[in-house]
């Protein structure tokens, strides 16, 4: 058996005591959590295991090569010492993902520049050729963190981010993560040993999930490939026992309900669930919230309600609240999980037991669990009941005393990050992710300005509307191209019945404009332009 070395597991900032769970279970040791990430070190088994059987890991790194670096001239002639011949090849593509959190090292695609640099110099001088280059689908991908001076560079096994199961065939507007999915649902406690609902489904990811924890079915068997597969210390025969064990898995005795009101949603979710083939577990129904007159035996509700941009055509106030109204009314003696944006859950109008918070994508929801009782409140608590959640994980509950803060945290393609803390905000790729609603803000964004206030004082001044930099070009002639003010209304099409006809109105108006004897000429959208009658 291969000796022990140290990995990092990535995930999303709140799964990060789930993911601890599942890698102690898969035998990983000294397994230790910090921000989105979880450290631990085992051996090719534990690699392969991890990304195969969990559920919450966004990534596993290997780190090979530490040290620290002041400058770029520094850093290259780093990267060129080491022996970069024992990982890649020059048959072999590769690619490089970088993360930077420093003060001297602003600019995460010069880091990756001057890293790739060093890496081709290195075997352009050792054996005369150099690895190609590629942006996807490469064979091995280095991952490159600099947080302040401190630099780690780690081979990505993963290759593809793992939430991206394989399962998926189609998605409707803003779907949740698969990995989040699968958290927020162990983070409810369900096993499959009750029902399972979720009557706002959209594509289905909560109802997949559900079925594959529910019958113990690994994420990565969807998979076609791992980018450890490309690794020169490869174990084919160990990674096909673990892949072709299945006797982990058992079977599901209840059943999981699924619905929306969109019949697009519908359909799009049957596809999914197809794919993933636990066909025999689902219910699917095309049906609106406001028509669940009847729930199914006692079970768990785990759903993602519309927000932010998939609230178009939805009223919102009335979609919480008769969420709240079925929660009540129809789901009694359930427990039900709501993931939201904001205080929109505050409108569902039922009192928590689990204040929760997650980020998804970019967006600082909740999780709330609610108790759902029979009777009032009042007569609940005098037959000796409480909406408390004493099982809920004690580590879980001090993570969500407070809402996390952004520049504790980072955040970079895909969605994922580690633990350093945030000094710069990463840059930005638009994966999957679901994007915030117009005008939310996040607790790092800078304070927002009063219309017309000034910028701080290293800013560039503001300029009156017409006015010159040093260095512009020359303004034409009134001659030779008229002036677009505001006055004009530039909007050709709309405001003027032709080109010719917008810039006689714009060349004669100009030299009048500020002569005390001209009357100013004024629009008429239909009649076109004309002189104001004294």
């Amino acid at each position: 058996m291969s000796e022990n070395f140290e990995m990092v597991a990535k995930t999303f900032q709140g799964l990060e005591g789930v993911l601890s769970d599942e890698l102690q279970a898969l035998g990983a040791q000294e397994v230790t959590q910090g921000k989105r990430m979880v450290s631990f070190k085992g051996n090719l088994e534990t690699m392969y295991k991890a990304n195969f059987c969990c559920r919450t890991a966004l990534r596993i790194l290997k780190p090979i090569y530490k040290f620290r670096s002041t400058d770029a001239d520094d850093l290259y002639e780093q990267v060129r010492k080491f022996e970069w011949d024992t990982v890649l090849s020059t048959d072999k593509t590769f690619a490089i993902d970088t993360t930077v959190f420093s003060d001297v090292f602003r600019h995460s695609r010069f880091v990756t520049y001057r890293v790739k640099d060093a890496i081709v110099d290195y075997f352009q001088e050792k054996v005369g050729k150099r690895p190609s280059i590629r942006v996807s689908a490469a064979d091995f991908v280095l991952n490159v963190h600099i947080s302040a001076d401190e630099v780690t560079i780690s081979l990505d096994s993963s290759g593809a981010p793992l939430y991206k199961r394989g399962w998926r065939v189609a998605q409707t507007e803003a779907p949740i993560n698969e990995v989040l999915a699968a958290g927020i649902i162990k983070l409810s406690g369900w096993d499959g040993q009750c029902n399972f609902v979720d009557p706002m489904c959209g594509s289905g990811t909560f109802l997949v999930e559900a079925a594959m924890i529910a019958a113990n079915i690994n994420p990565g068997v969807y998979r076609k490939e791992f980018a450890f597969q490309n690794w020169s210390d490869y174990d084919a025969e160990l990674f096909d026992s673990i892949y072709n064990d299945d006797s982990q898995e058992r079977e599901f005795k209840y059943k999981i309900y699924g619905s929306d009101v969109a019949v697009q949603a519908i359909a799009i979710a049957e596809s999914n669930i197809k794919s993933a083939g636990v066909s025999k577990m689902i219910e699917l129904k095309q049906r609106a919230l406001a028509d669940w007159e009847e729930a199914p035996e006692k079970g768990v509700v785990v759903t993602n309600p519309p927000y932010g941009e998939r609230l178009k055509y939805q009223d919102i106030n009335e979609l919480y609240e008769t969420l709240g109204k079925k929660l009540k009314f129809v789901f009694k003696g359930y427990d039900a999980w709501v993931i939201s944006y904001g205080e929109l859950t505050d409108l569902i109008g039922l009192r928590p037991s689990v204040n929760y918070p997650l980020l998804n994508g970019d967006l600082e929801c909740e999780l709330r669990e609610y108790k759902i009782f029979d009777g009032s409140y009042k007569d609940m608590k005098a037959e000796g009941g409480s909406i408390r959640n004493e099982g809920f994980r004690a580590a879980d509950k001090d993570r969500g005393q407070r809402r996390p803060r952004f520049e504790e945290t980072f955040k970079k393609r895909d969605g994922e990050s580690d633990g350093a803390p945030r000094e710069r905000r990463p840059r930005r790729d638009d994966g999957d992710r679901p994007r915030r609603s117009f005008g939310a803000r996040r607790d790092d964004d800078r304070p927002r300005r009063g219309f017309g206030s000034r910028r701080d004082d290293n800013d560039r001044p503001r300029r009156g509307f017409g006015a010159r930099r040093d260095g512009d070009r020359p303004r034409r002639d009134d001659d030779n191209r008229p002036r677009r003010d505001d006055d004009t209304r530039m909007g050709r099409n709309e405001y003027f019945h032709s080109t010719k006809h917008a810039d006689m109105v714009v060349r004669h108006q100009e030299p009048t404009l500020g002569k005390e004897n001209e009357r100013p000429i004024i629009h008429g959208r239909r009649n076109g332009w004309k002189r104001r009658e004294e």
